[in-house]
């Protein structure tokens, strides 16, 4: 029998005081959260317009005009009301709220009589709802307006929002289904499943989770697909013709979810999906769904990922493409997608107890996931490439989904309000619980109330990771609770010794990436210390990814490093490791606001001789250097200039 799920402790039950998060934290509640309110009511100057508050006022029928932007524009405000719920979860901010219920009553003035929540096609087609499934995103636009709705009530305990999105979702069971008379089809692009199971687990009621499951049953099974069927349909049309070309492999639907064994399509698709396959997986107890799911896991992060844990290789369909294609100056990398790859990892890892699933969660939230933001909070990514020369980007055509530098919105602006709601969400990734286990999955220091079966106990952690991989866990047990305590050990190292507060080991045992402590009453306040070896590494990829054969890349800990223009000159391909050499972290508080960077040994390629030549027989002459490179989480903030994740490296 399958053992129940872990769970996270609420938001609200989670402090975060850490030195390297806490900056992010403050910045998305303080700066981030209030800047992209203003965007999306088109209050600032020279950002992409949003015009998101005022398509709800125009199908609200209190503003006149037309429907401007993307056909899932509706979803900036839903994932702006999630970041917003799981700010307020952590520390009430009363204007925040006021707006929030503000936008609430706007979305529920734009509701339709029947249940129907969009207004691209309350405005723009009013007659065209359902008749597009893999273009239209009505689903997907659904899906977030009710992950939103849920963070909100769960933080609030106000139901408004929550009746909105169920009247939405009965709407939605009303119209798909396998009865006679229903649409017999799935969305395009996969959200509406996950949320779904959101909203089973708060509402207890069936029907929703019945309907995620069967919209995941039903993809790729049909033939000929309902894809292929609405196409026929009267008055269809594409509303993105420039994707026709693309295969159902784009949308997952080019066969049935269980016999998928490499991750396909859309990232960003996939990844949702994926997510919403474990959550159907295990509350039907599902184990086919669970194999497809390890399955594609295994093929992301064996042979798809790249190193800073981004995903999707190619700017065409925003996709994967095959094993060991992972470029460096024109790859994808959409920063949705490394959301979706933490979303996923950590339910993986709720249901099956592994680490590995926590260390590629860890990657992608220390690397790609905050790449995506400036350190001021207002400019963002969408794209994150590994290699970076501003003036190629701007001459060549065939890299222009790269951008040298953050833009202060984008016209597809899924990513900025994603960010959001990941770090203000971030309490739910650092730990996890059962009935007797604390489990510490990130090294994040702060604290936590923790209501096991026989009762509640209290950890606090301190640490300075990832600069110092020193880690004291105290847990106050003043009830006498039998606890076991599970210390994630990362994969990429080994933690030598857990001391305890009389300076005794304590003795654990290792199953799958875990330090288990045996269960037993520890005294009222017990301590765990021990240190996560943070060594710089010079990191090598698969001899069959052709972009880094030769070289390495700096890494040292969960952070991926870059070198930058700004610290080592123009011409970072000339720059060559000596993988010999000394290589040592330096923690500099004047640097990017404080942060450790690695100096390296190396060389430089020189330009001596090669006055008017463009090629010339091999006489490389090597000029010995010193580098510098910084978190690439932190690249692009001083300025615009070249960036290099991967080097060249010799003995």
């Amino acid at each position: 029998m399958r053992m129940e799920k872990l769970d996270s402790p609420k938001l609200s039950d989670v402090k975060i005081e850490d030195r390297f998060w806490s900056r992010y934290i403050i910045l998305v509640r303080e700066k981030m959260l209030p800047y992209q309110w203003e965007v999306l009511n088109d209050r600032v100057n020279d950002a992409a317009k949003s015009h998101c508050i005022e398509n709800f006022k125009i199908a609200a029928k209190e503003s006149t005009g037309k429907y401007y932007g993307m056909v899932f524009q509706d979803t900036d405000v839903a994932k702006w009301l999630e970041a917003l719920a799981y700010s307020l979860e952590g520390e009430k901010n009363g204007e925040l709220e006021k707006e929030a219920d503000e936008v609430i009553d706007l979305i529920g003035r734009a509701q339709q009589q029947d249940g129907y929540l969009d207004t691209y096609y309350t405005i723009q087609e009013p007659l065209g709802r359902w008749s597009n499934l893999r273009e239209g995103h009505e689903l997907y636009t659904a899906g977030h307006m009710i992950e939103a709705a849920a963070a909100y009530y769960q933080a609030t305990g106000k139901d408004s929002f929550l009746k909105i999105v169920c009247r939405l979702a009965d709407c939605i069971c009303d119209t798909f289904g396998p009865d006679e008379g229903k649409i017999h089809g799935c969305p395009g692009h996969p959200e509406i499943e996950l949320a779904l199971v959101k909203l089973y687990r708060l509402t207890k009621d069936e029907k929703y989770l019945n309907m995620a499951k069967y919209f995941l049953d039903i993809r790729g099974s049909q033939s000929p697909s309902h894809f292929e069927e609405e196409q026929k349909m009267d008055g269809f049309h594409h509303i993105f013709p420039e994707f026709e070309h693309l295969g159902y492999n784009n949308i997952q639907a080019h066969k049935p979810i269980r016999k998928q064994k490499k991750a396909d399509g859309h990232a960003v698709r996939a990844l949702y999906l994926y997510s919403a396959m474990a959550d159907v997986g295990y509350e039907c107890r599902d184990e086919s769904l669970l194999d497809a799911c390890r399955i594609l896991f295994d093929n992301i992060t064996g042979a798809q990922m790249f190193i800073t844990g981004s995903v999707g290789a190619a700017a065409d369909g925003e996709c994967f493409t095959c094993d060991y294609d992972l470029p460096n100056n024109y790859n994808y990398s959409e920063t949705c997608a490394s959301v979706a790859l933490a979303m996923f990892s950590l339910r993986m890892f709720q249901v099956e107890r592994d680490g590995k699933y926590m260390d590629i969660a860890e990657r992608a939230l220390y690397n790609t996931v905050l790449g995506g933001m400036s350190l001021n909070g207002t400019e963002f990514f969408y794209v994150n490439p590994l290699e970076v020369v501003p003036e190629q980007l701007k001459a060549n055509r065939t890299l222009h989904h790269v951008l040298p530098s953050r833009r202060k919105w984008l016209g597809v602006a899924c990513c900025p309000p994603n960010i959001a709601r990941t770090l203000t969400g971030l309490g739910n990734y650092i730990y996890s619980e059962n009935e007797d286990t604390l489990f510490v999955n990130l090294f994040i220091a702060g604290k936590c109330s923790v209501k096991l079966k026989e009762g509640t106990i209290s950890v606090s952690v301190q640490t300075d990771y990832p600069y110092d991989g020193k880690v004291k866990i105290t847990v106050e047990n003043h009830e006498g609770i039998p606890f076991s305590l599970a210390v994630r050990e990362p994969g990429w190292t080994k933690v030598e010794q857990m001391i305890s507060k009389s300076g005794k080991e304590v003795s654990v045992r290792r199953e799958k990436g875990y330090l288990y402590t045996e269960k037993t009453v520890w005294e009222s306040q017990a301590e765990f210390i021990f240190e996560i070896p943070l060594k710089p590494v010079l990191m090598c990829a698969h001899p069959r990814v052709a972009s880094d054969a030769g070289k390495a890349a700096i890494v040292r800990g969960p952070l991926v490093y870059c070198l930058e223009e700004a610290d080592n000159g123009k011409n970072l391909g000339a720059v060559v490791l000596d993988a010999g050499g000394s290589i040592e972290p330096v923690f500099q508080e004047d640097l990017l606001g404080g942060t450790t960077a690695v100096l390296a040994d190396a060389w430089r390629v020189s330009e001596k001789g090669w006055e008017g030549k463009l090629y010339q027989p091999v006489t490389e002459r090597l000029e010995k250097c010193r580098v510098k490179a910084v978190p690439y989480c932190m690249w692009n903030n001083r300025g615009e200039g070249e960036m290099r994740v991967w080097l060249r490296v010799r003995e």
